[in-house]
């Protein structure tokens, strides 16, 4: 075996043998990081965004989020799909299914992300004026979305791809990736705000080039790596019975995602009454309420996957212990993130509101 290959293989994970909180915390841990990251590069954004551009195109940019996550959970829930099912046939062996699927998953991915182009452009307007965005920062979040929403391509597959790697007990490079990529938005940041003072189009496509970059980093991965996950160009396409099996786990996922989504959009609508002011003070604090749900939803993703491998390896008896597992490690997370959030909440929140 080349060292190439030993190094692929030693990013995934055996969820099926041995012991199951050590491996459980193991693969959750960076699932936690990569979405505290995540949260702390965007709390970057508005902090460069608010201080260097003002108060107004900090509210334009944080007015967005609701409408975003809308608009993006049915495909965030398609991955969930690509995921479990990646996980079932890994668990199993079973090399064709495993392939299939992951050609399928990569083809929605661009496909998908091709559509949000579009939606994002057309329907920017529309909804948020329907949601009450104040008309002094409506022009910026419309901005905002329009690019934001030209990278989606590159965003679906990264989702998606990562979604494939977290099926083989991979949740390192994903990190890796986000890191990599959220240094780089930094200094875009810097770079468009600060000397080129392009305001909210310059955060939006500091975050789309940025998206690109661990976008192509993942590409790399999963067309080099020696597993049978592998990309080949020449195989993608769709497999229809693959596209309902994970149309039939991720469909549910997605619209339970939206519908949370839209009690957002609807709280946000009510924000949205108050003024860009008392917008730009939720856009802050919501970054706080981010890292415990981040916290939380990474022991999530992480039953997904050790139940997805076991299932496929037909070790029913172990599903329950992981299980019981997820969630006595839930909710030490809920607890202590919850409890410091609330304790110290204040105080971030002004450090990134002043």
């Amino acid at each position: 075996m080349t060292s190439h290959a030993k190094t692929s293989k030693s990013y995934e994970m055996d969820m099926c043998n041995g012991p199951l909180l050590g491996k459980i915390i193991i693969y959750a841990l960076p699932l936690m990081l990569s979405g505290v990251l995540q949260l702390t590069f965007n709390a970057v954004d508005l902090i460069v965004v608010g201080r260097y551009a003002g108060s107004g195109p900090l509210a334009s940019v944080g007015s967005t989020s609701a409408l975003i996550n809308l608009m993006l959970n049915l495909f965030i829930g398609l991955s969930v799909g690509a995921n479990v099912l990646v996980a079932n046939y890994y668990g199993a062996g079973e090399k064709k299914n495993l392939a299939e699927t992951v050609h399928t998953a990569v083809t929605i991915s661009i496909l998908a992300g091709f559509f949000l182009i579009f939606a994002g452009y057309f329907l920017a307007t529309p909804i948020l004026v329907l949601m009450g965005t104040p008309e002094d920062i409506l022009d910026g979040a419309v901005l905002y979305i329009r690019i934001y929403f030209a990278g989606m391509p590159v965003i679906m597959f990264y989702n998606f791809g990562s979604a494939i790697l977290r099926a083989i007990g991979d949740t390192r490079r994903p990190l890796y990736y986000l890191c990599t990529a959220g240094v780089i938005n930094i200094f875009l940041n810097l770079i468009f705000v600060c000397l080129l003072d392009m305001s909210v189009a310059g955060v939006a496509l500091g975050t789309v080039l940025s998206q690109l970059v661990s976008a192509s980093l993942l590409a790399h991965a999963l067309l080099t790596m020696d597993s049978d996950c592998r990309v080949e160009l020449k195989k993608l396409g769709i497999a229809p019975d693959k596209l309902a099996k994970i149309a039939r786990i991720g469909l549910p996922a997605g619209l339970q995602g939206c519908l949370f989504s839209l009690s957002n959009v609807f709280i946000q609508s009510s924000i949205n009454s108050f003024g860009s002011t008392v917008v730009a003070g939720n856009t802050a604090a919501a970054n706080l309420e981010g890292i415990v749900y981040c916290g939380m939803n990474s022991v999530y993703q992480t039953a997904l996957s050790f139940v997805g491998q076991n299932y496929g390896a037909g070790k029913i008896d172990r599903i329950k212990r992981i299980a019981f597992i997820c969630l006595g490690v839930v909710t030490v997370i809920g607890l202590v993130l919850g409890g410091t959030v609330t304790l110290l909440g204040g105080y971030a929140s002004q450090a990134l509101w002043d």
